[in-house]
């Protein structure tokens, strides 16, 4: 028996239909049922025909980001619950999302740093104060006063940088050109896995980006004690441009713009570190005697950092600038 030319309508789209739109059609009818709204209310409420609603619904119909906002309104709940995310994906992720919602950034910090605590084991958070971290814009002096930290604690120190390439079997400009960002930060995740793993004492220089992947920055604040370096927009060129690397002034009248986006865009992850020591307008040797200082006084309290911050090869004074 041959079908309709309804039945063929109806199949074909079936068979195109997006697969995204049909997921965002399940979702509109499981909160418009959870709200217990008719379809007819949510349409009148949002401004749109009941039919454009039903068609979304079926997931057949698209809708532009307006229209969405507009039925989040009506359906008196976020746009993300629509759209859809991790934390809309059980009745325990919206309750925990309501509990945070509206809090302060210094609030919703001590509930990241004890939820982090809670989950951890007692050994890892020992260890923590044991693997230092530093992070910052290239230029703000990781590499040099990372590797005068690591010998002043008989620590070792690891360029994050090498340890990715090593992962990859490749370069850092082969990684972007052939694999892209997506790829680096995989392999920048598995680099970092790898040390947290085999060593349990180091000092350790952080890409500058770092920061941009919400899971490597809270795996690396999650397993080591962090330390932000900062310096000037200006300082950070000036010692990148010292050092004889000249490309990020080349063919580029916009790359001190460039670079105060950048920092002004990572300044607020950077500032998640448990330390911030701002090295601009001093030499190596006052930016690493603070350094240390800072370090001691700051993990003092934590379990076993007397421990490892006595046992040090011996201060040795660095040269100045």
């Amino acid at each position: 028996m041959r079908p309709s030319v309804e039945e063929t309508r109806l199949a074909k789209e079936d068979n195109e239909r997006d697969p995204w739109l049909t997921v965002l059609g399940e979702r509109l009818r499981n909160l418009r049922a959870r709200r217990g709204l008719p379809r007819r209310a949510v349409a009148q409420n949002a401004g749109i025909s009941e039919r454009h609603l039903a068609s979304m619904e079926s997931g057949v119909g698209n809708a532009s980001i307006l229209i969405l906002r507009q039925i989040a309104r009506a359906l008196e709940c976020d746009l993300a619950e629509i759209i859809g995310d991790e934390t809309t994906s059980s009745p325990e992720w919206l309750l925990i999302r309501d509990v945070l919602h509206g809090r302060s950034d210094s609030e919703l910090k001590r509930v990241r740093v004890a939820v982090t605590q809670m989950l951890a084991s007692t050994s890892s958070e020992a260890r923590r104060s044991s693997r230092i971290a530093l992070i910052g814009l290239r230029g703000a002096g990781k590499s040099t006063l990372g590797r005068l930290l690591a010998d002043h604690l008989g620590y070792t120190f690891l360029e994050m940088d090498r340890e990715i390439e090593r992962v990859a079997g490749c370069d850092l400009s082969q990684i972007h050109a052939l694999y892209g960002t997506n790829a680096y930060r995989r392999y920048e995740r598995r680099a970092l896995e790898d040390l947290i793993q085999i060593y349990p004492e180091f000092v350790l220089a952080a890409p500058g980006g770092v920061v941009s992947d919400a899971a490597n920055l809270n795996l690396l604040l999650s397993h080591c004690f962090t330390i932000w370096l900062r310096a000037s927009p200006e300082e950070h060129m000036s010692r990148v441009i010292a050092q004889g690397d000249f490309r990020p002034m080349s063919g580029n009248g916009e790359a001190m713009e460039d670079l105060k986006r950048i920092l002004a865009g990572r300044s607020a992850f950077y500032a998640k570190a448990d330390l911030t020591l701002d090295t601009s307008g001093t030499t190596v040797s006052k930016a690493f005697g603070a350094l240390v200082k800072e370090v001691a006084r700051a993990t003092s309290a934590a379990p076993g950092a007397n421990a490892a911050l006595t046992r040090r090869k011996g201060t040795r004074k660095p040269a100045g600038k």
